[in-house]
């Protein structure tokens, strides 16, 4: 309700200010030329006029408080603001009932669908700007009561539509429309697909079984890739489309699209286009440069994803020295997040990485990573609370996030302290090895 709240926002239509005033002064100048030398006016409210701002103030008390039987009996007198002629505020009045009357109909008790699509064919027609909107709600409307067919024949009839040229917003929505068609046809395609599965026919090159979910597949299919054309965000018709390419084995049509859909520069950055190309190419086994490749466009875009795991998996798995710097950094991306703070595998990994790089000769690589973080890990991570509640819940993660804070900032960090400590009193064996492990290998104690 608080959009529609922000929609019924009052507006005073009795109140005209600007060019508004100079055309009642236009007006009143066929009756009385010398009303126009009167240094000031105020326009007097019509009894109309201020039975319908009366009117409007019930109308959005009863809105606030779901009173949707009363909201409808003040909706039909407030509904004769669209027959003023004389008014200022025609176009704000259209949307208000619009709006207001779409919200009470469809939680009126009473209310049916037949009076839904008899409201909005009514809305479409009364100002034309709005034709595309109305006929968009009137579709998800009609699919919110599972009636895809009648909602698939509004979307055809918008999609004909035309009144003049087309704004830049009209063209959008316009897109919408043919957008959420293609998604119908979808829609009834699955259906049909899944009619055949279940009456036991499995064999989907059999014309006489197949035609009519084919027709509606090369229906959805078109106007999907019409529709990808546009740049935009358009996560659920490309799922769609691919969909549609997969179950006809266009395995290259659908890298394709996802490609596209990833790598266009005319798109919005989208970290979904590269999750749904790299789960694309993992399920038809593709390269594991393939899949490295796109996650490490996804590491720039989103560093903290739960498949910035799977990559430092991959690079590691590449097994070459220069993976593992970038692995290595992957790991402290990660960590600089709270949602990864007290995973316990990214911090086994990490210390496992810090050890074979300080083994390996590459502390500098680790250096590097530090240095940034030198400043705020320590709170972050490393505090003297940090270590009593890891301690308490979780004494294996503790002690993985020790030896890390002892290869950081050598044993006698706050943190390590308290995890030996107590540590001690539970696995003094556990204890003494990464002590010792520290004592042999720390970066802090090299620099």
């Amino acid at each position: 309700m608080d959009d529609i709240s922000n929609e019924f926002t009052i507006i005073d239509e009795g109140t005209d200010e600007g060019a508004d005033d100079s055309e009642d002064a236009h007006s009143a100048s066929s009756f009385n030329v010398s009303s126009l030398r009167q240094p000031t006016r105020k326009k007097r409210e019509t009894d109309i006029r201020k039975t319908t701002r009366t009117c409007l103030e019930e109308l959005h008390g009863a809105l606030l408080h779901h009173q949707w039987t009363k909201a409808a009996e003040f909706m039909q007198n407030y509904i004769q603001v669209l027959e003023d002629p004389s008014s200022q505020q025609k176009m704000h009045s259209s949307q208000r009932v619009w709006r207001m009357g779409a919200e009470i109909l469809r939680h009126h008790p009473d209310a049916t669908v037949e009076d839904l699509n008899s409201f909005y064919d009514r809305m479409k027609h009364l100002h034309m700007s709005n034709y595309l909107k109305v006929s968009l709600e009137h579709a998800f409307y009609l699919i919110s009561k599972d009636k895809i067919e009648d909602a698939k024949r509004q979307l055809s009839l918008a999609e004909s539509w035309r009144y003049g040229k087309f704004s830049a917003s009209q063209e959008k929505i316009a897109k919408l429309i043919q957008a959420y068609h293609g998604l119908l046809d979808f829609s009834i395609w699955i259906t049909k697909r899944n009619q055949l599965v279940e009456n036991g026919s499995h064999d989907f090159a059999d014309t006489a079984s197949n035609q009519e979910m084919h027709t509606y597949f090369r229906q959805a299919s078109s106007k999907f890739h019409e529709v990808i054309k546009q740049p935009g965000v358009w996560d659920p018709f490309v799922l769609c489309f691919v969909k549609l390419l997969e179950f006809y084995d266009d395995y290259n049509g659908a890298v394709q699209v996802l490609n596209n859909y990833a790598y266009n520069d005319g798109f919005p950055a989208n970290p979904n286009a590269h999750i749904y190309l790299y789960k694309f190419l993992k399920k038809n086994n593709a390269d594991m440069k393939k899949l490295v490749k796109v996650l490490r466009v996804l590491h720039i875009l989103v560093p903290s994803h739960k498949l910035m795991f799977k990559l430092c998996s991959l690079l590691d798995g590449l097994d070459k020295t220069k993976y593992q710097q970038e692995s290595l950094k992957i790991l402290f991306d990660l960590l600089d997040y709270s949602d990864w703070k007290n995973n316990l595998k990214v911090w086994k990994r990490l210390k496992k990485k810090i050890s074979l790089l300080i083994k390996l000769g590459h502390s500098e690589w680790i250096n590097e990573q530090w240095e940034s973080r030198r400043d705020w890990w320590p709170a972050f991570h490393f505090s003297t609370y940090q270590a009593k509640r890891n301690v308490s819940d979780n004494l294996n993660l503790a002690c993985k996030k020790a030896t890390v804070a002892g290869f950081l900032l050598s044993k006698r960090c706050r943190y390590f302290k308290v995890v030996y400590k107590e540590g001690m009193k539970a696995n003094p064996k556990l204890m003494k090895k990464m002590k010792k492990r520290i004592e042999k290998s720390s970066i802090a104690s090299q620099s």
